[in-house]
Order: C-alpha cells, then sequence, then structure tokens
C-alpha cells in the first residue's frame, strides 16, 4: 500500500525530523499543507538536502496568493534540491480566505484555476508561457534547471476534477470517503484523462486516522479539532455526498485491524497514495503509527 505521512509542524526543524522518520520507517511520501504556518515549499528545499528518497507533497499551495511564474520558479528550486523528489498540490483556497484575508475576487473560480494552469504547466516543463485571460496574464519563461514536479490540483467538484483529469497529474483531496472516491471522484478525474489521451490520474486521499481503545472519545474530539471543515462549502458537499454528518464520519478511527480495514477500503475505492493525518494522544499517536506501518 503506498501511505504517506501528512504533517503539521511549527519549525522547520521539526519538518525535517518527521520526514526523516517518515523515510526512516518505510513510508513513500511525506506532505504539509501550506495554511498559515510555515511555507511547505521552503521548508522542503531545506529538508531535502537532509533527507533522501522520500517524496514530498504540499496538500496544497493556494494559488490565488502568488503568480505562476513565482510559483514555477519556487517549485522547480525545491525539485533541483530533492531532485525530482516534489508533488506541488496547488488548491484555490476558499472564498472567505480569499476574498475576507486577501482582498482577492472569488468570482470565477474554476476559470482562475484552468488560466492558472495554461500559465503554470508550460512553466514547470521549461517552456515559456504566454497567456492573456481575463484572470491571469503570464508571459515568459524561467531559468531553473529542475526535472518538472508532479502537478496535483485540490480537485472535488465535477468541472475542477476534469480539468484536473485534463490537464494535471492528478488530485489531493481531504475529508473524502470511500463511497465519494469510488463514485464521484476517481470515475470523473480518470474519464477526463482518458479522453484526453493522458496516464492515469493520481489521487492523493488525505484522511484523518487515529487507532484508539476509545472510539467515542476520538470521535468527539476528531469532531472538534476539524470542525472548520464540515463548515466551508466544497468539504461539506463532500461530507454531504458521503451522507457524513461532519470530519468525525469521514475520519477512520477504530482499533489497529478496524482502521487497517478501513484504509484498505479507501486504496479500494480508487485512491492512489493514502495520506495519513494522524490524531489523538501520544500512545494513540505511536498505535497509529504502528498500524501504518504494518500496512506498507
Amino acid at each position: 500500500m503506498d501511505i504517506g505521512i501528512f504533517k503539521f509542524a511549527p519549525t522547520v526543524e521539526g519538518v525535517i525530523a518527521e520526514a526523516k522518520l517518515a523515510n526512516d520507517q518505510g513510508f513513500t511520501s511525506f506532505w504539509m499543507p501550506q495554511i498559515f504556518g510555515l511555507d511547505a515549499l521552503t521548508a522542503f528545499a531545506v529538508t531535502a538536502k537532509e533527507v533522501p528518497n522520500i517524496q514530498f507533497g504540499t496538500g496544497v499551495v493556494p494559488t490565488y496568493r502568488q503568480h505562476p511564474m513565482m510559483m514555477a520558479q519556487q517549485a522547480l528550486t525545491v525539485s533541483q534540491v530533492a531532485e525530482g523528489r516534489l508533488t506541488l498540490g496547488i488548491g484555490l483556497s476558499h472564498q472567505v480566505v480569499v476574498e475576507s484575508m486577501w482582498g482577492y475576487s472569488y468570482s470565477k473560480p474554476l476559470r482562475h484555476m484552468r488560466e492558472f494552469l495554461e500559465a503554470l504547466v508550460p512553466l514547470l516543463n521549461g517552456e515559456a508561457s504566454g497567456v492573456s485571460g481575463e484572470a491571469i496574464t503570464s508571459h515568459g519563461g524561467v531559468e531553473v534547471e529542475a526535472p518538472a514536479p508532479k502537478l496535483m490540483i485540490a480537485a472535488l467538484g465535477p468541472k475542477m476534477l476534469e480539468l484536473a483529469g485534463r490537464v494535471t497529474d492528478g488530485t489531493v483531496t481531504w475529508m473524502v470517503g470511500p463511497n465519494t472516491l469510488a463514485d464521484h471522484i476517481v470515475p470523473i478525474i480518470n474519464q477526463a484523462a482518458d479522453a484526453a489521451g493522458r496516464p492515469q490520474p493520481g489521487v492523493a486521499a488525505s484522511i484523518p486516522v487515529c487507532v484508539t481503545n476509545d472510539v467515542d472519545d476520538a470521535r468527539a474530539r476528531a469532531a472538534k479539532e476539524y470542525v472548520i471543515y464540515g463548515q466551508l462549502p466544497s468539504y461539506r458537499a463532500m461530507l454531504d455526498r458521503e451522507g457524513a454528518a461532519g470530519p468525525e464520519d469521514i475520519a477512520v478511527i477504530g482499533s489497529a485491524d478496524e482502521v487497517s480495514e478501513r484504509l484498505a477500503g479507501v486504496m479500494a475505492a480508487g485512491a492512489t497514495t493514502l495520506v495519513a493525518n494522524e490524531f489523538g494522544t501520544p500512545d494513540e499517536l505511536a498505535a497509529t503509527r504502528d498500524a501504518l506501518q504494518k500496512l506498507l
């Protein structure tokens, strides 16, 4: 089973330590979000010098705050340091962040992502961009000698999934259950890729995981810790599609055997990489990591 570890770390030294541990334990990839803490790509540029072999993935870098040429420069620089061990996951973020915090318009997110990719994809592949769109203007190239990173977008809705399948290497999901993966995410993105003559896309499914002896208490903690994801419209739509009352219903919680069985179900639903967001007490975290290792 292809399993990656998803971690928030408050310091670069912490990122290095967590990535090294994941690498030493045999996990295939190490993922970081780009929210309000460390800059994930900067942290990966440092960490990649210290930690060999493991793949690095961003889950995800928002597009609205950065021009495609600048994002290409940064991603290619990390890819140069990491010798190609980078998956660049990008996404729109959310209306409340883009408009209320950054002051940008979120009026046509699909158009924004389409034009952003029209500029970014050639840049990552060593070519000049030439986009004069309604949202994005990008004319020129970047001069960074590095392998093109894999490119994934956070795609949940049908149109964004079709765009991901046509143009990118896949999607990074969060708070998406196995039924939604099997019946919605995977069929749409695979069909779009097939129609475009592209390889089967990757589906990196990020899910909260906790091995515990107290399921009810862990579910209550998950409901509190991940409450915001039941309120943001894009995630709420996926929870509703799954028939989940809240994020605690998506979180994989239970004994080691129960967790292993449910994670196998996520992979059977079409995920190509399981990205585990471990949560819980120190004892639960240790038990969760042990169960994940046994699935490798």
